[in-house]
């Protein structure tokens, strides 16, 4: 297991947003007075691999470009991502691009979509956001700013499936997403159950405790994200110390 930080982007700024209020009035956790490079050079010091930088929405490219070049090939990317422009953002510094919405479309996975930005980055180089909620005890996930549920369950089946296509997975608990609520603990025993590439977990940890927790749930095979909690993003957990427990 180790530590994956993040950087969401919203309107240009870097932020923590309770994910489901996208498309409403939005809560904002935090919106930071220093800028992405900031964080960018802070994770590329503190040898922190394996992080994605998300733009939520429009208006944050500018941001997104400046994190990869303050840490080129150190961090993923992931919002808007198409067969379209993921090979500039490769060349712009990004390890990884992160595919949702344009893979999962009209509630069903796109095969089309999937097959070409496959051909045009190839395997090594994606990351499937397999972003879920649960309905009917089931996991399905959820595209539109996590508004629209799709017909796609989060399964073992599916999982090895999808397996073939990418390099890693990256998955938010959706209803716990920026929320400080604890993991979504029955999600993260069946990520580590079905999962065999890396796949990295977001929302819900809060403190060192959610930390070993969620070590023991996996097995210490997961990969975790912590955001709003953070006291880097205005919250009470203190960086320095994830960082030391990562490790």
């Amino acid at each position: 297991m180790k530590f994956r930080p993040c950087i969401d982007l919203h309107d240009g700024k870097v932020k923590q947003i309770v994910g489901e209020t996208l498309n409403d009035a939005i809560i904002e956790n935090f919106v930071s007075t220093y800028d992405s490079a900031y964080y960018a050079e802070l994770f590329q010091r503190d040898g922190l691999t394996g992080g994605h930088v998300i733009m939520l929405g429009s208006g944050n490219e500018d941001a997104a470009l400046l994190a990869l070049s303050h840490y080129p090939n150190g961090l993923q990317l992931g919002g808007g991502i198409t067969a379209d422009n993921a090979a500039y953002y490769l060349k712009h510094g990004a390890s990884h691009v992160i595919v949702t919405s344009y893979i999962f479309r009209d509630g069903r996975l796109n095969e089309e979509n999937l097959s070409n930005i496959v051909n045009e980055v190839g395997k090594d180089r994606l990351v499937i956001d397999l972003s879920c909620k649960e309905k009917d005890g089931k996991w399905f996930v959820v595209t539109n700013q996590w508004k629209q549920f799709s017909e796609f369950e989060v399964n073992e089946a599916n999982i090895r499936y999808l397996e073939s296509y990418c390099d890693e997975f990256l998955v938010h608990a959706v209803d716990v997403e920026g929320k400080q609520s604890g993991v979504q603990q029955s999600l993260v025993r069946d990520l580590a159950k079905w999962t065999n590439i890396p796949t990295t977990y977001a929302g819900g940890a809060r403190s060192l405790e959610d930390m070993e927790l969620f070590r023991t749930l996996s097995n210490g095979k997961l990969d975790l994200t912590i955001g709003s909690a953070l006291d880097i993003f205005g919250g009470n957990l203190s960086y320095t110390d994830v960082v030391k427990y990562s490790k």
